[in-house]
């Protein structure tokens, strides 16, 4: 996602988050949770279970091959394509989810981007969740009504922490203020340079509490996850927002983002979660 709000906002947030407990343990008074068995999303070999969903390009249709797996991994690839105008995909997993931790690996590529990428694109992908589904998005939706764990790599000199939150067609909750900025940057997030494995796990709690860890540190908390009326950054989804309203969302699909850089994907594994 852009890029402009996350650095025009960044001390402000800076500041708020400054009011978390953030740590390898996160907030004190995060809920108790019942964890169960950790189960893969994806086999090492197929796109089984998945799928894609290409801006300009119906659910189901894998445009030039955006999403490959190889040697173990799903890979965001650039190969077929000419240039990148504006189709931003997502890649589905088939089944929603409520309340969980997901982990995976990931590592941008330092080769084999697109001429037109956008500058806040390049080296930025994400994990999509508490998503609307595939088949509900229209032909010409470049990002789906969902809640963004966004992934950046390092890009020119400057720091460019990753873990950030982005929100198109939502709004959440930082220590009880609603958050109205597009993305919301990580205060203790590091600058990660492309090439490199990095370890994230996302944690939904059934009390609505959200963590983001990266390399095992908690880099992100947030809660109150809700549809957002107003929303203008979720092109081409205002009738599916508003024909639901400003409602909680405590369940949703999990996507991984093609967003102009190619990246990995590995290990991503489920752990479903319950009130004890």
């Amino acid at each position: 996602m852009t890029e402009q709000t996350v650095w025009a906002r960044r001390a402000a947030v800076g500041l708020l988050l400054g009011g978390l407990a953030l740590g390898a343990n996160g907030p004190a008074l995060a809920q108790d949770v019942k964890a169960g068995a950790w189960k893969p999303l994806f086999d090492g070999r197929t796109l089984d279970g998945w799928t894609p969903k290409v801006a300009k390009h119906p659910a189901g249709e894998n445009y030039r091959q955006t999403f490959v797996v190889d040697h173990g991994v799903i890979r965001v690839s650039y190969a077929g394509y000419d240039k990148l105008d504006g189709q931003f995909g997502h890649l589905f997993y088939k089944t929603p989810f409520k309340a969980y931790r997901l982990r995976l690996s990931y590592r941008f590529l330092t080769e084999g981007g697109l001429p037109d990428t956008p500058t806040w694109a390049r080296s930025n992908s994400g994990i999509m969740f508490a998503s609307q589904s595939p088949e509900s998005m229209t032909v010409e939706q470049p990002f789906p009504v969902s809640v963004e764990f966004q992934l950046l790599g390092k890009d020119g000199d400057a720091p460019r922490p990753t873990g950030a939150v982005c929100t198109p067609g939502i709004t959440i909750t930082i220590d009880g203020a609603k958050v109205k900025e597009h993305c919301t940057p990580s205060a203790n997030a590091p600058t990660i340079p492309n090439g490199t494995w990095v370890k994230a796990e996302l944690e939904v709690r059934p009390n609505g509490e959200v963590f983001h860890k990266i390399n095992g540190v908690v880099v992100h908390h947030y809660a109150g996850v809700t549809l957002d009326p107003d929303d203008t950054v979720a092109g081409g989804a205002k009738p599916y927002i508003l024909a639901r309203g400003a409602v909680p969302v405590t369940e949703g699909y999990i996507a991984l983002q093609s967003e102009g850089h190619p990246i990995e994907f590995k290990d991503v594994e489920i752990q479903e979660l319950t009130a004890p």
